[in-house]
């Protein structure tokens, strides 16, 4: 039995019991990194979608915002859907960390595969518009605005579930460096989430001057889109019946 210095009073683990621990810490570490990934993405994904969403309200004015924003959000959104699946993917497949730290709430897993395709055909929709422009629009134009109305009651039930954790998650990463709180790897989230938006940005410059003939277009017939103002009413209807405070999730 290996002898004690004086003062040192701490016990002898066997080196099993030491990878076991270490390997526990570094299951939970990438939980809780999953997590922070996820809502740093989020939270950059939030302020893009409400600058949409703004823009639309003031289309005549704003459509060059709201075409740039609009590409550029396809950046984050994939780092949040990949990072998404990945908890997914490791919880079903039986991870210990991603099963003891549980699944989200089942409401939001059930409505999460609907969002997720209305999200695609609502950023696909509108970066085809800006590709085609408004005289080769055809069917495009009507799926970009049924696929709004679809997506936004589904986006702000998604959004309120998670709002008062995101930035939690987002601080957590910089206010709690120390090992102790699980920080490890925050340059890499914090680096593939800036890459994200870097790509997305140059993708907007890409397609940008596409937009030349929608703003043109807006001169004379631009106003807000009526499935914007049905979809925004439905959410808040939405919002006050099922108040998704009572679902804050994990996910």
């Amino acid at each position: 039995m290996k002898s004690l210095k004086p003062g040192d009073e701490s016990p002898v683990r066997p080196s099993g019991q030491i990878h076991t621990s270490e390997r526990n810490d570094d299951e939970q570490s990438a939980v809780v990194g999953n997590e922070r990934m996820t809502g740093l993405a989020g939270a950059v994904l939030l302020v893009l979608i409400l600058i949409e969403l703004v823009s639309a309200a003031i289309l005549r004015t704003l459509l060059s915002i709201h075409v740039f924003a609009g590409v550029l959000l396809a950046g984050p959104l994939v780092v949040k859907l990949g990072s998404t699946f990945w908890r997914f993917l490791r919880y079903y497949t039986g991870s210990p960390a991603f099963v003891r730290r549980g699944p989200p709430h089942l409401a939001l897993r059930v409505m999460a595969p609907l969002l997720i395709v209305t999200t695609l055909v609502v950023i696909g929709s509108g970066i085809g518009l800006v590709v085609t422009g408004p005289l080769s629009a055809g069917p495009l134009l009507p799926l970009h605005g049924f696929s709004v109305l679809v997506w936004l009651p589904l986006i702000a039930l998604h959004g309120f579930a998670h709002i008062r954790r995101v930035p939690r998650l987002v601080t957590d990463d910089w206010s709690n460096p120390s090992s102790k709180n699980l920080a490890k790897g925050r340059g890499r989230r914090l680096g593939m989430n800036l890459g994200a938006l870097l790509a997305g940005a140059v993708a907007a410059i890409l397609l940008f001057p596409g937009a030349a003939s929608w703003i043109v277009w807006s001169q004379t017939n631009a106003k807000i889109p009526a499935p914007m103002i049905v979809g925004l009413l439905v959410a808040i209807l939405t919002l006050l019946v099922i108040r998704p405070w009572r679902l804050e999730g994990d996910g």
